[in-house]
């Protein structure tokens, strides 16, 4: 079961913000003030109203009327308050004044099937809720399904929200992380991860002795009372002292503390905020497998923590969306969802729109970019200059696709002017919201600047392609290229003759075309270098077809794939 839209009408500063279609990662961008928290706590709200519904009407079959008062129980999440949570500017209004968030969950095959057994109504997939929240303190869920099914299904909404609150697990984490917060969510996820050790018969066994061994004990403690009570009431018959079976295993789930040993073993209530939310997310992203489903809404998950910690905590919530589906607020740029822009939602005046751009999102965001990436969503970063302009022209020729990203500006190529700047330069385009893969040279200086990349966490080997050349130990990438497409231009620009024994040598490119230079008495430095290079990448631009040796360009078609990969989701 997925929850794939959310509508909120008049809750808090969100006066509209209807069909926001939640998909594995969504994230809310917007200025400060503008509703992103609000939006983010009316799900909660929403999703404690329907388990509310279930726990209080756990008995019955139906509840007529649906209208029910609602509790001030808080003891099982926040719940609506009018007075608190009605928009502040439409209470003089005329007419209802009402707070509605609708629901709509997608159900597989296995939720179906179970649907239709369980509450005796057949779905065709879907199952849209409104919860109506008014200022009479009063709440009404109703499925919203045509036809005359609809009536039944209304009559049957208890069952219903419990058929939900089984199937989805639901994470509130907001942004101030205190330790009474942290420790109620870690409670909630070990409760739910011991619970399960309560079908199996050792366990039920142990629960058993306990209360055996705890009979005789409380019997004499009840005894120890009747007695002075007898003396006043002497119409007592007996006292008992009982400890109820589900009292006696809630107690046995609960009443942990967590310690950390960092050098020194020190329980997680003295740990910094920034600790407490890594703990909590950790045992999210490790939490048992179970048939249920499980959404995670996170508050600025930046909160508190130091630029190291929050690429450790991008990775731990990327590694969540696999089994769960994430909905979280945020300022970062890094949290952004570059895979899918409209799954990024801009909250703006206390409505929400799906991010048509990802121009938009850098705007509200407040990120500034150079002219080059302005509507850029991805960059190819490579070593240097002539790279650039020699991919420039075989990228396109190489591949359609590619071809159509780069004349739209969606894939541009950037270069770093040496190896040693590839983390600085990737942290950069991290801020600015584009996503990235990286072509090293196969050498030394290209192997550092990956490692190095690497242990920042600003690289993933999965972006990254190194021009290794098959029999070659080091290798660059004028080595991919086939020397025939520029010897000519080489002797008639330089006088410079590749076809003697010095460039045949099985080495890396740059130390055979310096020991050429050297052999024809023209000194290797960097102005012969780059001059050499600028004509060998003309020659590319004039002929993409024959640049590519066919035995060393396996790398150059290697990138291709990767590159076709990443930009494809968006042609």
């Amino acid at each position: 079961m997925k929850l794939v839209k959310l509508s909120v009408t008049n809750f808090r500063s969100i006066t509209k913000a209807h069909h926001i279609s939640l998909s594995g990662t969504t994230v809310l961008v917007g200025k400060n003030n503008e509703g992103k928290s609000n939006l983010l706590k009316a799900l909660s709200f929403a999703m404690n109203e329907i388990s509310s519904h279930a726990r209080e009407n756990r008995g019955a079959m139906r509840f007529p009327p649906r209208i029910r008062p609602r509790s001030n129980d808080d003891r099982f999440g926040d719940r609506f308050d009018w007075e608190r949570d009605f928009p502040l500017s439409l209470r003089k209004k005329r007419g209802d004044k009402k707070t509605v968030f609708e629901l709509e969950f997608e159900f597989n095959e296995n939720d179906v099937i179970a649907f239709k057994q369980e509450i005796n109504s057949k779905l065709n997939g879907t199952l849209p809720l409104v919860i109506t929240l008014s200022e009479k303190d009063k709440t009404e869920i109703k499925v919203i399904k045509g036809g005359r099914g609809s009536q039944v299904l209304n009559s049957k909404s208890a069952s219903i929200t419990r058929f939900i609150s089984k199937r989805i697990y639901f994470n509130y984490i907001p942004a101030i992380r205190t330790h009474n917060e942290t420790m109620s969510l870690l409670e909630e996820m070990v409760s739910m991860e011991l619970m399960a050790l309560e079908e199996k018969t050792e366990y039920q066994s142990a629960l058993q002795a306990i209360t055996d061994l705890q009979a005789p004990v409380l019997k004499k403690l009840a005894e120890r009372i009747k007695a002075p009570l007898s003396e006043f009431l002497p119409s007592i018959v007996d006292v008992e002292i009982n400890i109820d079976e589900d009292t006696r295993r809630i107690r046995y789930r609960r009443g942990f503390n967590v310690i950390v040993n960092d050098g020194v073993a020190t329980s997680i209530e003295f740990k910094g905020d920034g600790v407490k939310s890594l703990a909590a997310l950790g045992m999210l992203k490790n939490r048992s497998s179970t048939d249920s489903s499980s959404i995670i809404a996170i508050e600025e998950p930046e909160s508190h923590l130091h630029p190291g910690a929050i690429h450790q905590l991008k990775d731990i919530i990327n590694s969540l969306e696999s089994e769960n589906q994430i909905v979280l607020t945020t300022h970062n740029p890094l949290f952004v969802n570059r895979n899918s822009v409209p799954s990024n939602i801009i909250v703006d005046g206390g409505k929400a729109t799906s991010a048509k751009s990802v121009k938009s999102i850098r705007d509200v965001l407040g990120v500034r970019v150079s002219d080059n990436l302005t509507n850029a969503r991805y960059a190819l970063i490579v070593e240097g200059q002539t790279d650039k302009q020699s991919l420039s022209a075989l990228l396109p020729y190489m591949s359609d696709k590619l071809s159509k990203a780069m004349k739209s500006h969606l894939l541009v190529i950037d270069h770093l002017s040496g190896a040693a700047n590839l983390s600085y330069k990737l942290s950069t385009l991290e801020s600015q919201l584009c996503a990235y893969h990286v072509l090293l040279d196969h050498d030394d200086a290209g192997t550092r600047a990956l490692n190095a990349a690497l242990n920042d966490g600003v690289l993933k080997l999965k972006s990254i392609t190194q021009t290794i050349c098959k029999g070659m130990q080091n290798s660059e990438f004028e080595d991919c290229i086939d020397s025939d497409c520029y010897k000519d231009e080489l002797f008639t620009k330089l006088n410079i003759d590749i076809g003697c024994a010095e460039f045949r040598a099985n080495k890396q490119w740059a130390p055979r075309m310096s020991a050429v230079c050297a052999s024809q008495g023209k000194a290797w430095n960097d102005n012969l270098k780059k001059e050499i290079k600028t004509i060998i990448s003309k020659c590319i631009s004039d002929n993409p077809a024959g640049a590519l040796s066919i035995h060393k360009r396996s790398s150059i078609d290697a990138l291709v794939r990767d590159l076709e990969e990443l930009v494809g989701p968006d042609l």
